[in-house]
């Protein structure tokens, strides 16, 4: 939750994004295969202002270069939907930190650390995101457990269990698995089709 002088969860990471974006410049590496920060900074303009995002698109927004594109960023998202409270830091806020992480991980950057704020919807979104997952690798279960204790379960016992940080867990499973650090136990057959 933000406080009168602390920006909500999205807009902080959404300002630190840009800072790191304008620091590296456009032509640096991230985790979403072929593209670099340019690409992203357009993917991140494109979906939060047009309703389709086809590479024409996407070629458009990256010709205006990586200082325009931040610029438009740090403006803010539209109103609809972008700012209504629930979707704001669960949608929005989850899509800046996972893109900012794209960013940090790819460039040598270690994870952050002392952020509650972080964990806390990395943690809402990954509970979400795990019923998915489940359904993916039945009729395994799924336990998704935190290194502080909490955890979820899904499906039959005795089946995959992964262990880290909440934002660890979000990496791991919106695709950025050789990013994140988690630890992957349980039984061979769900772990394998988790793998998968």
């Amino acid at each position: 939750m933000s406080t009168e002088h602390e920006p909500p969860l999205d807009e902080r990471e959404r300002l630190d994004l840009c800072d790191l974006l304008d620091e590296l410049g456009p032509d640096a590496p991230t985790l979403c295969e072929g593209w670099t920060t340019l690409d992203l900074a357009a993917h991140l303009v494109l979906r939060e202002h047009f309703s389709k995002w086809t590479d024409e698109k996407r070629a458009v927004e990256k010709a205006k270069g990586l200082p325009a594109l931040t610029a438009r960023l740090r403006a803010g998202a539209p109103a609809l939907p972008w700012r209504i409270p629930g979707v704001r830091n669960l949608l929005n806020g989850t899509e800046y930190l996972i893109h900012h992480e794209d960013v940090r991980r790819a460039n040598g950057l270690a994870p952050r650390t002392g952020r509650p704020d972080l964990d806390k919807i990395a943690w809402a979104t990954v509970r979400l995101t795990a019923r998915g997952t489940a359904r993916k690798i039945r009729p395994h279960g799924l336990e998704i457990s935190t290194r502080a204790g909490e955890s979820r379960h899904y499906g039959p016992p005795g089946g995959a269990v992964l262990t880290g940080h909440p934002v660890e867990l979000l990496l791991y499973l919106s695709g950025r698995r050789d990013a994140s650090e988690t630890d992957l136990t349980g039984d061979p057959e769900a772990v394998a089709a988790l793998r998968r």
